[in-house]
């Protein structure tokens, strides 16, 4: 993918009092009462903000908030005016709407170094269908265009596809950048040894990302559900582990690529089962081969937990998805937990460490590692696309440096 033009390349002279809509990920989790439970996006929304206010523009953000059908009301963007305002030190104008003469108005009326939030923007079915004419009511609120949602970058969607076409400069906003510079940079030209951490409970979900990172790592460690899938495609006698059956010729070929390769794939060789799935649930340690019937394997055991440990310590970058078991349930969290400690500590020798997307960013914040990190991703399943080498749509969309 071309290396796309960023926000800090344009300056005072390209936005001072120009229009600046800005596509940003505020899609966070809201209780009960609308407060917000984790203002993780917002947070990392606010520099491209900052930048901008900075030099005058007029900011107009758009986010998407849930999966509403149609306008409802729970999913207004309205509960998060209060803490962008503390956060960027204005009061932000919030809109009833994204598009229409109403919002024409608000546009009009923001000083210089103010800011306007739109409405969900997929209250509109023309959002998620990149409507043309619906990008074009959007982009007529603007003279530029800035893309900062990596959370949605991989669907090609008004807000942030359909917009660039009719706004010129369109470019990245500087999350948009850092993540770009990390998930493709680091993967494209990483310094060596270079290890990827596999977990998460299917192989379906993971296929593409091993297949791109056996063509470019040194080391492969597999963890998670998915490896009961390897077991038993080895003749390994699985118990009640999950497994998918139509996947056992996949886990094999991956596994002989990996060899032809060159590449040192580790699967755990001593496993934590449970009787039950459940919080509470007896556990032991057994041998990866030696699961009984009856018994599910719920994380790595504490050899494989040393074994790699060790082999994360010789390499210069470690990319992570996925964790390597049920961290959600105390008993069975000691493997993800030792392995983001362990990231955490190879980061503070100057290892670069990228935790891309998912569960294991949930993970590395639960111990709360997430700042000694290099680089913790914000998207889900555009991080996925990316390190399968996939284009992503809202990327592509902005003009390249």
């Amino acid at each position: 993918m071309a290396t796309k033009k960023s926000v800090g390349a344009l300056k005072e002279a390209d936005l001072k009092g120009k229009r600046v809509f800005v596509r940003v990920d505020l899609n966070v989790p809201l209780d009960d009462n609308f407060n917000i439970t984790d203002d993780t996006r917002v947070r990392a929304a606010v520099p491209t903000i900052k930048y901008l206010m900075g030099l005058g523009s007029k900011v107009i953000l758009s986010s998407h908030l849930g999966r509403p059908k149609g306008v409802t009301p729970k999913y207004s963007l309205k509960p998060l005016v209060p803490r962008l305002s503390e956060l960027l030190g204005v009061e932000v104008k919030m809109a009833n709407d994204c598009i229409g003469a109403e919002v024409e108005k608000l546009v009009a009326e923001i000083p210089d170094g103010g800011v306007l939030l739109l409405e969900n923007v997929r209250f509109y079915k023309e959002e998620e269908k990149n409507d043309p004419e619906f990008a074009k009511k959007l982009a007529s609120l603007a003279d530029v265009y800035v893309n900062d949602a990596f959370g949605t970058a991989h669907r090609a969607h008004a807000s942030t596809e359909g917009v660039a076409k009719f706004l010129k400069p369109s470019v990245a906003g500087f999350l948009m950048q850092k993540e770009l510079d990390y998930l493709v940079g680091a993967v494209a030209n990483p310094k060596k040894p270079f290890a990827a951490i596999v977990g998460g409970s299917k192989v379906s979900t993971k296929i593409g990302v091993i297949e791109s990172l056996l063509a470019k790592v040194d080391i492969l460690l597999l963890g998670g559900g998915m490896i009961f899938t390897f077991y038993k495609a080895q003749g390994y006698s699985v118990g009640s582990s999950l497994v998918e059956e139509d996947k056992l010729d996949l886990a094999t070929s991956l596994l002989e690529k990996a060899k032809a390769k060159g590449v040192s794939l580790l699967l755990p060789t001593d496993v934590v089962i449970a009787d039950k799935f459940a919080p509470d649930a007896n556990s032991k340690v057994v041998s990866a081969s030696e699961i009984p019937d009856g018994w599910m394997g719920l994380d790595i055991g504490p050899d494989s937990i040393k074994t790699f440990s060790e082999a994360l310590d010789t390499t210069k970058t470690i990319i992570w998805n996925g964790p390597m078991g049920v961290f959600e349930f105390e008993k069975f969290a000691a493997g993800t937990e030792v392995i983001a400690k362990k990231l955490a500590e190879l980061s503070s020798k100057g290892v670069t460490t990228i935790i891309g997307g998912g569960d294991s960013v949930a993970a590395v914040e639960k111990v709360g590692l997430a700042d000694k990190m290099s680089h913790i991703s914000t998207g889900g399943g555009a991080s996925l696309e990316l390190l399968e080498g996939k284009p992503l749509p809202g990327v592509l969309a902005l003009d390249d440096a």
